[in-house]
């Protein structure tokens, strides 16, 4: 099987969708500062599963359930360190066996995923971390899904400048590919930011030349945000990674999702046309939305 930027060159790929969001409706409690990576010890069986609901509605690409996986958090809830290293490492043996015959991306949520309080939405938390902060607490999460075969590394829901260079470094130190992900929000003129607020199209244009960063793109944004993202990651030359979320908005205060749903795949077209070569969903997009979502990628 060719590696994943080999694929992506030669042409669009179905990412899958919300792991927790499938776990939630089958189900299982994500409630837990863990979220679905408690399931990672709980309920293996249940994330094969999950993966395998997506690799038959049209997913190419698995994402493991390490999101908001990290040795601290299992740590804290008496997991002993070594066995949290190996949670996280059956992570994408879980996702591989799930997906089957495709790839499997690692997934490295941000640092304001651990803390379980929603300021991955914010990037709050990076004005009290130095880039060394950010780079040690990403490191041994990325080393463990790089050493157990993940095929490249889903740094994803990025909301500040600051933690994307910290993964970009990690993964220049590692030698291991990534993509590199942010979550945006338009002002008031229409310009995509990072939820710290800086320009997106400034982040993507600093790993423009990062051999390691294999593709660019944007999640767990609404729909219409996509479109404008898409056309600021193309500064960086490289694939396009585009997986937005239902378009509801997660109150991390009731712990809730708000809103109504606005995910097409009448958008896909469009994205694909602006440089999208790796396209799939995030928060509550299940995998009757990536059947139409690959349809519109392959179709027949």
């Amino acid at each position: 099987m060719p590696s994943l930027a080999d694929a992506l060159a030669a042409g669009p790929l179905v990412l899958d969708g919300g792991l927790s969001t499938e776990l939630e409706a089958r189900g299982h409690d994500v409630s837990s500062s863990l979220w679905s990576a408690r399931l990672l010890r709980d309920d293996p069986g249940a994330i094969v599963a999950a993966h395998a609901a997506f690799a038959a509605a049209g997913a190419q690409v698995a994402t493991t359930a390490s999101y908001q996986a990290s040795l601290e958090g299992f740590v804290a809830l008496g997991v002993s360190w070594r066995r949290a290293e190996a949670l996280i490492e059956r992570s994408v043996i879980l996702a591989r066996e799930g997906q089957g015959d495709g790839w499997v991306a690692g997934s490295v949520g941000p640092y304001g995923a651990m803390l379980a309080d929603g300021s991955e939405y914010t990037g709050a938390y990076v004005a009290g971390m130095t880039i060394a902060d950010l780079r040690a607490f990403h490191r041994p999460r990325m080393e463990l899904l790089a050493g157990a075969g993940a095929d490249v590394l889903a740094c994803e829901t990025v909301p500040a400048a600051a933690e994307a260079g910290a993964l970009v470094a990690e993964a220049v130190y590692l030698g291991m590919p990534i993509w590199l992900s942010l979550t945006t929000v338009l002002d008031a003129d229409g310009v995509p930011r990072t939820r710290r607020g800086e320009p997106a199209a400034d982040v993507y244009a600093l790993v423009a030349d990062v051999p390691e960063v294999v593709a660019v793109g944007v999640n767990c944004t609404a729909p219409a945000a996509i479109g404008p993202t898409v056309a600021a990651a193309a500064v960086a030359g490289k694939p396009i990674v585009v997986y937005p979320n239902s378009g509801e908005s997660w109150d991390a205060v009731g712990r809730r999702w708000t809103g109504s749903r606005g995910i097409s795949a009448d958008d896909v077209p469009s994205w694909v046309d602006a440089g999208a070569r790796l396209i799939g969903g995030c928060c509550r997009v299940r995998p009757a939305d990536i059947e139409r979502i690959a349809a519109a990628v392959r179709p027949s």
